[in-house]
This record gives C-alpha cells, sequence and structure tokens, in this order.
C-alpha cells in the first residue's frame, strides 16, 4: 500500500514540489493537496500584472485541473485546514474532510500584517497578496478614486504601479527615507522613485501612518505630522509573516516560521514545510526562488535521494514600472572593501559594485541588469573576480566612455 502524502497549501511552493515528485518517481504516493484558495496554484509573480490589467487570470494560471488528475493527485480548493492531528495522523479540512496522512508538507505560505494602528479594520482597508485582494482593490478603484498604498517594498511598489496603470490617482507612502531599503542604496532608490513618479505615482517619504479614518468606510488618512490625506481606498503592502498557526495548534516547534532542517523536516519526522511559512538554519524567505529550491530538495528526500537545503543566497531581481532593477548581496560597502559606481542619472543607469580581496561582496544595478547572473553567482561560490571588473561593470560586449570611480569605502 502506497504512503499517502498530504500536502498542506496549493500556491508556487506546493505546485513546484509536486511537479519535481511526480517527475521524480510517479505513483510512489497518494497525494493529496489542499488549498484554501478556491483556484488551483497560480502565479503571484503576476499579481500587479492582472491588477493594472496587462493580464488576465486565465494568463496567471499555472496547471489547469487536468494535470493535477493526469498524475493521480487529488486537489481539494476552497477548503481551509482547520486542525492536524499528529497523535492519529489526521488532517481536518473545514467541515467536511478528515484525511490521513503518513507523511505531510505544509506549504501555507504567509499572512499579511496590517499595521496595529486606528482604523485599519475599515471597509476599503485592502491587501495585496492573492486573487481575490486583486479582484477587492479593482472593484474599489472606480473612475476618480483616490487610493493610498502603505508600504515602499516590492510588492507596495507593484500595488502602485498597478493602480496607476488603472488611471487611478494613487500615493505611495513610505515610512523610511528610500523606496526598497533592504535591497537598493540611496541612489539606486532614488532612480525608482522617479521611475515611479513618471508613471504617476506621487511618492512621500517619511511617511509615519497614524490612523486611518472614516464614517463606515475609509475618506482619509492621517499621517503622524498631522498631514491629512483623502482616499477612497487603502492597500496596505507593509510586509507578511509566516503562517504558523497550524503547525503551533499541533504542537510542531516553530520560532518566527516552522523550524525545518536541511531536509526540510520540522520537529515531527513525518511533517515537513517549505516556502514562505518554514524558518531554515534562522532565516525566513519570502521570495520564489528559495521555495523552488526548497521544493526541489523536499522531493528528492522524499523519493529517497539523497538531498540538502542549505539556503539561498538572496538576490532581487523586478522590473519596477519598466526600470530593471537587480540587487544581490551587500549593499553598502563594509570596512575595508571597495566600492566601484558607475551613474548616469539622465539615462537612468546605476552600477555599483562592492569588492573585498578580489571577492564580489554585492552588486546593485539599475537600468542594465545583463551582468545579473554572473554577479549573483560570484557572490554566492565566493570566486575570484580576476581581470573581470570592467566586464562586471560594463558588460562583457560593451564598451562605455563612462569609466568607473573607486571610492574609498
Amino acid at each position: 500500500m502506497k504512503d499517502r502524502l498530504v500536502v498542506i497549501g496549493n500556491g508556487m511552493a506546493s505546485l513546484r514540489f509536486l511537479e519535481r515528485l511526480t517527475e521524480r518517481a510517479p505513483g510512489l504516493y497518494d497525494v493529496t493537496v489542499v488549498g484554501a484558495e478556491p483556484q488551483a496554484a497560480y502565479n503571484r509573480v503576476l499579481l500587479s500584472s492582472l491588477l493594472g490589467g496587462e493580464v488576465d487570470e486565465a494568463g496567471c494560471a499555472f496547471r489547469g485541473l487536468d494535470w493535477y488528475e493526469g498524475h493521480g493527485i487529488r486537489l481539494i480548493t476552497g477548503a481551509p485546514v482547520t486542525q492536524i492531528d499528529r497523535e492519529n495522523g489526521l488532517v481536518m479540512v473545514s467541515e467536511t474532510h478528515v484525511l490521513p496522512f503518513d507523511k505531510l508538507v505544509l506549504a501555507v505560505g504567509s499572512v499579511p500584517i496590517r499595521l496595529p494602528k486606528p482604523g485599519m479594520d475599515l471597509p476599503g482597508v485592502l491587501t495585496f497578496r492573492d486573487l481575490a485582494d486583486v479582484s477587492a482593490i479593482r472593484k474599489a478603484a472606480v473612475e476618480h478614486a483616490r487610493a493610498i498604498v502603505i508600504g515602499g517594498g516590492l510588492l507596495g511598489l507593484e500595488a502602485a504601479v498597478g493602480l496607476a496603470r488603472l488611471g487611478v490617482d494613487t500615493t505611495l507612502l513610505h515610512v523610511m527615507d528610500r523606496l526598497m531599503e533592504r535591497q537598493l542604496d540611496h541612489a539606486a532608490a532614488g532612480l525608482v522613485k522617479r521611475a515611479m513618479e513618471a508613471r504617476g505615482v506621487h511618492v512621500l517619504l517619511k511617511a509615519d501612518t497614524a490612523a486611518i479614518e472614516g464614517d463606515g468606510r475609509v475618506e482619509r488618512l492621517v499621517l503622524a505630522d498631522g498631514t491629512v490625506l483623502p482616499a477612497d481606498l487603502v492597500v496596505m503592502s507593509v510586509g507578511v509573516r509566516p503562517n504558523i498557526a497550524l503547525a503551533q495548534g499541533a504542537g510542531i516547534e516553530t520560532a518566527r516560521g516552522i523550524k525545518v532542517d536541511d531536509r526540510m523536516q520540522s520537529s515531527d519526522p513525518r511533517i515537513f514545510a517549505l516556502g514562505e511559512c518554514a524558518e531554515h538554519r534562522g532565516q525566513v524567505y519570502g521570495l520564489v526562488e528559495p521555495a523552488y529550491e526548497q521544493a526541489e530538495a523536499l522531493s528528492r528526500h522524499l523519493v529517497g535521494e539523497e538531498a540538502a537545503y542549505t539556503g539561498t543566497s538572496l538576490a532581487t531581481s523586478l522590473k519596477v514600472s519598466g526600470l530593471p532593477v537587480f540587487s544581490a548581496g551587500a549593499i553598502e560597502a563594509p570596512e575595508g572593501s571597495e566600492t566601484i559606481l558607475m551613474s548616469d542619472p539622465g539615462l537612468g543607469l546605476y552600477r555599483k559594485l562592492i569588492v573585498a580581496d578580489d571577492r564580489l561582496l554585492g552588486a546593485v544595478f539599475v537600468g542594465d541588469i545583463a551582468e545579473q547572473g554572473w554577479c549573483k553567482e560570484l557572490i554566492r561560490t565566493g570566486a575570484a573576480i580576476g581581470g573581470h571588473r570592467d566586464d562586471l561593470m560594463f558588460g562583457r560586449q560593451a564598451s562605455s566612455p563612462l569609466a568607473p570611480q573607486p571610492l574609498a569605502a
């Protein structure tokens, strides 16, 4: 009799895991997947494009229901799991199903954070996380609506650009002194801000939200300095936290996320976690690439291969308002390192390399990110740069009249 494998969550990490598992060992497990959302897994990376009308829902889909059926996978959608009974090896799904398991994978993602400020529960205050959020935002973003997006990280920027594309008067608030401060230095963030403003998004930095007010629904947002901004719609994008409630309820060890080892195994040897809900070596990742690497390692482990996930060297690569941006490793130079800089604000070009002992410690590129793969690999492996400084700065095929300027760290 086959082992019963239950996967809770049907997002991008879950689907990648199922794809790899069925490629490696089709039919090895009796597989059931339970997703809280009514749809099968879709591409969350495209949510801002969906919001802005560049793609439709069908364009966000990954696999049709026939794929699950063809691989012998039972898929239950629109059904949140309410409890894990570890003692009896059971998963309770809503009021309708009880699923026995021999092995269990938690791929339950994360939940959006709402600021603990007055008025956050008013109608018209929305998050930007899934298809239902996009639908709610589009419904609220009627002609002449005034929208405020709180949060200058990647998702906040994407939500603001999507709203601006709909022709909505959009203001982006960020409490820090620059956008995407975890990935970008001041100069790169300045170029991104300019690109956002060129798309019609008003950007307010050092803007601390004090409260949202309104009679029965959102009417205005008040900043800590007393500034009052009229608003018909507020989109909250101030980060996420790993969804650990189910694991905690079952007595599985958690910290910020569900604690896992290099095989993605939790404190219960039958139960595994991957993606945004997992905490590996003290690190929680909110990005697709680590989730895919974890899915790869777990699928190998569950078919009996030697596999270990040792962590992901984080890098950010995206387009903000059509402006390519890449960041990896250190964004500010540590002591004893050297910064190599090329900047042409007029062309929207910026390149910064941080080097020490002939090793690349970090890179920030805006406008032209052609060498991103190479930089990422050099940072990850710690390989010597050798005579490739110019190639990294200007591109292996490129020649430029601009010369890099070494700056003292």
